[in-house]
């Protein structure tokens, strides 16, 4: 007669433990059907789910366990599991499994209370939680920290676009950023990642900059406040805009391209999606003089962005078609996942602007990057508390894997 028993094993973390405990179940050809191990602070928690023969065996095994954890300096804890309980721990493994990540400056007992709240109250059972940011040292600025935990649960919500209202709306309260993904086979398989360029990877709008060296810029910020809100049409707007440029010295365009400042963690995020094989691409509705200039500086595989014609030394004001607007933005993504032959799955856009939503829908991870509310509501993720590189932690890397 077979029996299966949950071992719990706790207390000081020790080489050795894990192999002397299975040691003495291998003896007794004990079945391993499930294992699980963390340490927190050098404090072990240790489970085994085994299957084993009753009676005097089993009787003997447990003794053995139980006596070489108490020489190890370990709390031992043994619980039958009724072949009724097994039954339905089994039929659970086929339920759908989503990834809830916490990201914030640093991560407080009241933002993992909130967010497991909000999880069981939508039926879902946390399986595993895990860190993934590295150790912060005491006395780091409040606003260099870098957190993240990451919700491994179990379920499917009942109302899902109900369930992210609520975290966006506990997200913007304490101030830290809520993403919730299926944990499918894509999610760290992805290959292609796509960005805006203003405000995303640079931390600035380049038109606006331009317009204030024109003498334009309350003009010009305007409408490009209200284009990326959504209140304007892309295209008419970038026209506008344009217009009000004519006459600008080219000298102007090198200054601000030395002026620019890249936003906070982009350079760590392209550098490690290069080291892990992703191609990179930057889709701007801003001008490809800038783009290019940041092509060189990061290695982006592709640039789509708009001309900025020049004649005599002069912005002429033009526009040259096709503008790179929202549409476009998404055609492009299309057109580059085909190219690199794989699916749209496999794709990742971040963006900020009402334009980038387009081509955030359609990606496998959009996430709206320090976005207008209005993107933010409309996007699958939002970043705005941590740098680019908290993208990372939405794909599961930990900094412990060298970001």
């Amino acid at each position: 007669m077979k029996e299966i028993v949950l071992i719990n094993i706790t207390g000081p973390d020790r080489p050795g433990l894990t192999a002397a405990i299975t040691g003495i179940l291998a003896r007794a050809e004990v079945n391993i059907l499930d294992i699980g191990q963390a340490v927190i602070h050098d404090t072990l928690s240790f489970g085994i789910l085994v299957e084993m023969a009753g009676g005097e065996v089993m009787a003997d095994v447990l003794k053995d366990v139980l006596f070489r954890g108490y020489e190890l300096d370990q709390q031992v804890r043994f619980t039958p599991v009724s072949a009724e309980e097994y039954g339905r721990w089994v039929t659970g493994q086929g339920k759908p499994r989503h990834i809830v990540t916490l990201l914030a400056r640093r991560v407080t007992a009241d933002h993992i209370a909130r967010v497991s709240e909000i999880t069981a109250r939508y039926g879902l059972n946390i399986d595993h939680i895990d860190r993934l940011s590295g150790r912060i040292p005491e006395g780091l600025p409040a606003d260099q920290g870098k957190g993240c935990i990451e919700f491994s649960v179990r379920g499917e919500p009942g109302d899902p676009a109900r369930m992210r209202a609520e975290f966006l709306t506990i997200a913007q309260e304490l101030n830290v950023d809520i993403a919730f993904q299926q944990d499918g086979i894509f999610r760290r398989n992805r290959r292609l990642v796509v960005f805006d360029m203003d405000s995303t990877l640079i931390d600035a709008e380049v038109i606006d900059e331009l317009a204030k060296a024109a003498g334009v810029g309350d003009q010009v910020s305007e409408i490009t406040e209200r284009a990326m809100l959504g209140e304007l049409d892309f295209k008419a707007s970038f026209r506008e805009r344009m217009a009000l440029l004519k006459g600008l010295p080219e000298s102007v365009l090198e200054e601000v391209a030395g002026s620019l400042r890249m936003t906070e963690g982009a350079e760590t995020l392209i550098s490690q999606l290069r080291r892990l094989g992703y191609k990179t691409a930057i889709l701007s509705g801003g001008f490809s003089y800038f783009a290019e200039g940041l092509q060189k500086r990061l290695g982006i595989d592709y640039v789509y962005a708009n001309a900025l014609p020049i004649e005599n030394g002069m912005v002429t004001g033009e526009v040259v078609e096709p503008i790179v607007d929202g549409q476009r933005k998404a055609d492009l993504l299309r057109e580059l996942a085909e190219r690199e032959g794989i699916s749209l799955e496999q794709t990742i856009a971040v963006g900020d602007g009402a334009n980038d939503l387009p081509m955030l829908s359609i990606a496998g991870l959009g996430v709206a990057f320090r976005a207008k509310p209005l993107v933010k509501q409309s996007a699958k993720q939002a970043i705005s508390t941590l740098g680019l590189d908290g993208i990372l932690y939405l794909l599961g890397f930990r900094d412990r894997e060298g970001f």
